[in-house]
């Protein structure tokens, strides 16, 4: 087995034990796939459901409104693939947003990112996010959708150090660590999933 093989392995076992869902893919086309297929299996994103039939205001009103179909936030993509992403969402009925994510904080389906790297020894990706857009993509979705090339699979955060002092002189500057889905035990110390972040978080490894 080679080390980039076993990198992946290990970053794979790390990543599932912490409920992240990881499936290697061949192609990006394969990621745009996955991102409609998952996004047509889930049940709607239902933040704004209890209340809506409520005598509101009227923005409370419009947000309502505003959640009538599923949602694919896609911030960050290079304009081709969001522009192959796009056409088809609107085929399959799904709306897919590269901005504005503020006027969909009523709920967004699947948020699709791709990572900067990934390390093994701990099953945490590294998501280059400069703008507020990509940062609230990883955050209020339901579901996380990230692209891993497994080109760069790195052992620990050591390997990693001369990108991030070398990253850490730039501005904007912000680096996500992402270690599985979200959860929190502070609520009568039950585990919860998707309190403070997506409820699953699902790892595209692809064969770069």
């Amino acid at each position: 087995m080679s080390s980039k093989e076993v990198l992946q392995e290990q970053f794979t076992e790390k990543a599932e034990l912490v409920s992240a869902v990881v499936t290697e893919i061949k192609s990006e086309d394969d990621a745009l796939k996955y991102v409609l297929d998952l996004c047509d299996k889930k049940e709607a994103c239902q933040l704004l459901a209890s209340g809506c039939e409520a005598d509101l205001s009227e923005k409370a009103e419009a947000l309502c409104d505003a959640k009538q179909q599923k949602v694919i936030a896609a911030p960050g993509l290079k304009a081709e693939l969001f522009k192959k992403l796009a056409a088809k969402s609107e085929k399959a009925g799904f709306k897919c947003i590269d901005s504005g994510m503020r006027d969909h904080l009523a709920g967004v389906d699947i948020g699709f990112t791709f990572a900067e790297y990934g390390i093994a020894d701990t099953g945490t990706l590294m998501i280059d996010c400069p703008s507020e857009e990509l940062r609230l993509a990883t955050m209020v979705s339901e579901f996380h959708v990230c692209v891993l090339p497994k080109s760069k699979i790195r052992a620990n955060t050591y390997a990693v150090e001369k990108m991030m002092l070398t990253r850490m002189k730039k501005s904007p500057n912000y680096m996500a660590y992402v270690t599985g889905a979200s959860r929190t035990a502070d609520i009568e110390r039950v585990l919860t999933m998707g309190v403070h972040g997506p409820l699953e978080l699902h790892i595209l490894l692809l064969e770069d």
